[in-house]
């Protein structure tokens, strides 16, 4: 079965494969650092996780360009609002957007590249626009004129037919209705970070930076283009606006995108208290594997309900895998194979495969795997699973973590290394010997407060990691 999204350019589910060579040559929108990012944001950086990791299980190799918003209004914004350069402000929310990624287990693109470090790529880029007739300038601003781009709203898929000519807007961000040329290049306002560039002082627009950083290190035209569905208008409309007006060229063949993620039911708002940043959620306690499943449980092109109980829901689930695979690692079975087990297994695997592949059905992906859990361990328990089965179902669970990356332990279980909690877990066993259950309770308890649970079980003891 081949590899297919839904591009949101055609709308329709397509065959995938890179448009040449085996390397696949992704753009994404990364962060704009004015602020932590927040779990929404997080839904797009999860799904763009396990999009990497599906493109590699396929054999692809991977060029993806990420880019970090480090200038923009709201920057400019609270930077002066505290007295502070761009770089001091900046620095501690971009230092802050790498470790997140990190507790999430999110796989960093081959190339992250800050906006700041390209302003002069930037302004060659408008000035060749400028030279195409494509731009205008007022009161020291330079503004794209869409008029000079017919299928403007070929993204968006609305008609802006009947837009007001000449119109413009200075802000980065604004209304689906409201299209107007937009911003390339700012004239600085008294007080503002500006450079000084051939085509007068100023700083970059945020659509004028992804377009330069993508053509600049994937070339022309794009295999993929992806980001959250928010930036469908006017943020990516206005990049392939400019973009195929300086190349004359298609920018992305694909074009994918997440849809947003609401909590316990309500849009995410400052205003309505429900505003949480991934640190917020990692402060009441929850792992940060357990975020990951839950943002990566349901498939991208839905609205994900993020809620409390279902951050349980997903450390129980992780919890049953876990215990799954310490099963097949410790427990003794019969010698030999079932042949009934190995096709079972083979089809969960290609079950699990196929899903992803059809435009990265990631519950249906997770059914195949919980319907084999539940099948494997009804095979252990009435002795049908034989020792030359186990392989195979460790094979599939590795399968499985290479893309949603959950089975690992966490940092806090995995303080001790495993001859360290062997050597607790025998001097354990030697004092319940001699009967000295005190100690023998203050050891398990130790290990607990360290995340490794103790299992009694008829095989003796096996240990395991929260």
């Amino acid at each position: 079965m081949a590899l297919r999204f839904y591009n949101t350019l055609t709308q329709q589910v397509e065959d995938f494969a890179p448009a040449r060579d085996n390397t696949v040559r992704m753009y994404t929108c990364g962060p704009t650092v004015y602020d932590f990012a927040h779990i929404g944001n997080f839904r797009t950086f999860t799904f763009l996780d396990i999009l990497r990791k599906t493109l590699r299980a396929n054999g692809f190799a991977l060029n993806h360009v990420m880019n970090i918003t480090d200038v923009d209004d709201k920057i400019i914004r609270n930077a002066t609002a505290q007295n502070k350069t761009l770089e001091e402000y900046t620095a501690t929310y971009k230092q802050a957007f790498l470790d997140d990624c990190a507790a999430l287990r999110l796989e960093r693109p081959e190339r992250l590249t800050p906006a700041t470090e390209h302003i002069e790529d930037m302004a060659a880029a408008i000035e060749k626009l400028g030279a195409g007739k494509h731009t205008y300038t007022s009161e020291g601003s330079i503004y794209f004129r869409i008029s000079t781009f017919p299928q403007y709203g070929k993204l968006s898929h609305n008609d802006f037919s009947g837009i007001l000519a000449g119109a413009r807007v200075d802000v980065d961000e604004y209304e689906k209705a409201d299209a107007r040329d937009f911003a390339l290049w700012k004239a600085p306002k008294p007080g503002e970070r500006f450079w000084d560039a051939p085509i007068g002082p100023g700083r970059p627009g945020w659509h004028i930076e992804c377009s330069v950083m993508a053509i600049k290190y994937l070339g022309d035209t794009l295999d993929i283009h992806a980001g959250g569905i928010d930036l469908v208008f006017p943020h990516h409309e206005n990049e392939i606006a400019q973009s195929e007006s300086l190349t004359g060229q298609p920018f992305a063949r694909f074009w994918l995108h997440a849809e947003f993620l609401m909590v316990e039911g309500q849009k995410m708002s400052k205003s309505l208290g429900n505003y949480l940043t991934l640190r917020d959620v990692l402060a009441r306690g929850y792992e940060p594997e357990a975020i990951r499943y839950l943002l990566a449980s349901i498939p991208y092109r839905k609205q994900l309900n993020f809620t409390f109980e279902g951050l349980k829901s997903a450390s129980t689930a992780i919890e049953r895998l876990r215990n799954f695979k310490l099963r097949l690692e410790t427990d003794r079975y019969p010698e030999g194979a079932n042949s009934k087990m190995a096709k079972r297994t083979a089809a969960a695997a290609r079950s699990f495969r196929e899903s992803l592949d059809d435009d990265l059905n990631t519950a249906e992906a997770l059914a195949a795997v919980f319907e084999y859990v539940r099948d494997a361990n009804s095979a252990m328990d009435s002795g049908d699973f034989r020792a030359g089965d186990a392989a195979g179902a460790l094979e599939f669970l590795a399968q499985f973590d290479s893309v949603f990356d959950v089975l690992r332990p966490g940092a806090k279980s995995a303080a001790l290394e495993d001859a360290e909690v062997e050597r607790l877990v025998e001097a354990r066993a030697a004092a319940k010997k001699s009967r000295d259950f005190a100690a023998a309770d203050r050891i398990r308890q130790e290990l607990l407060e360290q995340g490794i649970v103790l299992e009694d079980t008829k095989s003796g003891v096996r240990w395991k990691r929260k």
